[in-house]
């Protein structure tokens, strides 16, 4: 589920890390966007509407938008499209007002 080729971008590939999602250990490589490594690793739905419960996911990719944002680390509201990854990380969903799922 990686983009490995693309006629204009050049996506390089750093080591291969470890990471956390909600617990759950993965890998992707160092400094290619959060959600691109959750993506690759088959994590499409990133959040949830407060209203309606509906799933969200990457919608901008350049984080301009309220979709991607999760805790990462400790730290709630981080756009996580535009943040590279590190070894060790942990990102945990993040459903709005600070509150954990």
């Amino acid at each position: 589920m990686r983009i490995k080729n693309h006629p204009v971008l050049d996506f390089k590939k750093g080591k291969k890390v470890t990471f956390y999602f909600n617990g759950k250990e993965l890998s992707g490589y160092e400094g290619e966007a959060v959600v691109a490594a959750l993506h690759a690793n088959g994590i499409k739905v990133l959040s949830h509407s407060l209203r309606h419960k509906r799933p969200r996911g990457l919608y901008c990719a350049i984080g301009k938008c309220a979709s991607c944002m999760m805790r990462v680390n400790g730290i709630d509201n981080v756009r996580t499209c535009i943040l590279p990854l590190e070894q060790g990380m942990k990102i945990e969903s993040q459903p709005g007002k600070g509150e954990l799922k």
